[in-house]
């Protein structure tokens, strides 16, 4: 069988292409390196069309990375799909945790949105991806509106036919720095995508001194 077999050339065939095929004329210039992961995680070009984010995401995230802040995730998938951490960030997933189920029946939710509650010790300026659970970022937006601790920036990517459009319009409503993808779309490897593309330094900048 005729077929490309060297791993670094079928990554810069692939990215070569994604950039060929994706049109990035709406997205500012600093988040060009986080669409085309996110097409590469999914690969689906169109998917760019929906993107939606705050001004200075990108520059907000990456200072947060930079400077050990940690990436807060709804769940394992997210966590295993970051790459090795450049900075040393810590990755924490609380969906496990053995007080989640007990939260989550005192609180009449998900158990998703109950790990999220544990995360506000280490919620102020850190970086959250959610790449599952829409129920965990209504559960975080709901801790903001009501005056919790504010992340540096949100990478809301939640998947599904319940809840998914509704919880990411909210979160466009907000005011904190976010990414996400209108619509159904979304899932864990776009999330994951969206981090390694924060933890890479855009080219001509180095990462500031923690």
């Amino acid at each position: 069988m005729n077929y490309l077999h060297d791993a670094a050339a079928i990554y810069r065939e692939s990215f070569a292409r994604i950039r060929a095929e994706t049109d990035l004329s709406g997205v500012p210039a600093d988040l060009h390196d986080v669409a085309i992961r996110l097409v590469h995680a999914c690969g689906m070009p169109d998917i760019v069309a929906d993107l939606a984010w705050s001004p200075g995401v990108g520059a907000a995230a990456r200072s947060a990375l930079a400077h050990g802040s940690p990436i807060l995730v709804d769940v394992e998938m997210v966590a295993h799909g970051i790459l090795p951490r450049r900075y040393g960030n810590l990755v924490l997933c609380t969906l496990n945790d053995p007080a989640v189920s007990s939260l989550a029946r005192e609180l009449g939710t998900t158990r998703s949105a109950a790990a999220v509650s544990l995360w506000r010790e280490r919620l102020t300026g850190a970086v959250v991806a959610i790449g599952n659970a829409p129920t965990a970022l209504f559960h975080l937006l709901e801790g903001l509106a009501a005056g919790g601790p504010r992340p540096a920036a949100i990478l809301g990517f939640p998947v599904g036919f319940v809840g998914a459009v509704e919880s990411k319009e909210a979160l466009i409503r907000q005011d904190v720095p976010y990414l996400t993808i209108r619509g159904r779309r979304g899932g864990s490897a776009l999330a994951a995508a969206a981090v390694n593309a924060m933890l890479t330094p855009l080219p001509g900048t180095s990462p500031p001194e923690a």
